[in-house]
């Protein structure tokens, strides 16, 4: 397999993928996207479209980023004022940053509030970018159970939330 054909023929297709996903140009994902094509590319069956193949790769480099990302920003209880400060809008006013963080305050804790199965479903489906059908086989649950729950979370953090929206 010719790295530097791959490259060439599939970065902007690369690209494409992460900025849909992690809504960023990240070069550091595109770099760890090449690695990984490197690093497998003696388990690659010439089976189907190599294309296919490294979009899919990609696209789980993408979602594991945005992984690290949720975790690091929602397990360290002591760093949530420095997490939510980090992840707002540089240009904004201080008044505006204030009432930025306590609106995001204000959602975590709406989250962290739910029932543990709709906390679940919300976590994998809005934050962590999982469809309806991937949760579902993540869960082992049904499909139809997978959006009534969402379904449900979501009309409980409207509830939650009224004031915000």
């Amino acid at each position: 397999m010719d790295l530097e054909k791959i490259i060439k023929t599939n970065k902007q297709n690369i690209k494409n993928i992460i900025r849909l996903i992690t809504k960023e140009d990240n070069e550091d994902i595109e770099q760890e996207v090449y690695l990984k094509i490197w690093k497998n590319s003696d388990k690659y069956k010439e089976q189907g479209a190599s294309k296919s193949w490294i979009s899919m790769i990609a696209k789980n480099t993408s979602l594991d980023y945005l992984k690290s990302a949720y975790r690091k920003m929602f397990t360290n209880a002591d760093a949530d004022d420095y997490t939510l400060e980090s992840i707002s809008d540089k240009k904004q006013t201080p008044e505006n940053k204030v009432i930025s963080l306590e609106r995001q305050k204000k959602i975590i804790s709406a989250i962290e509030s739910l029932k543990p199965k709709f906390k679940e479903v919300i976590l994998l489906t809005e934050i962590e970018g999982y469809t309806y059908e991937e949760c579902a086989k993540k869960l082992k649950c049904p499909l139809g159970t997978i959006k009534s729950r969402v379904y449900n979370a979501k009309k409980e953090l409207s509830i939650q939330l009224k004031d915000l929206i």
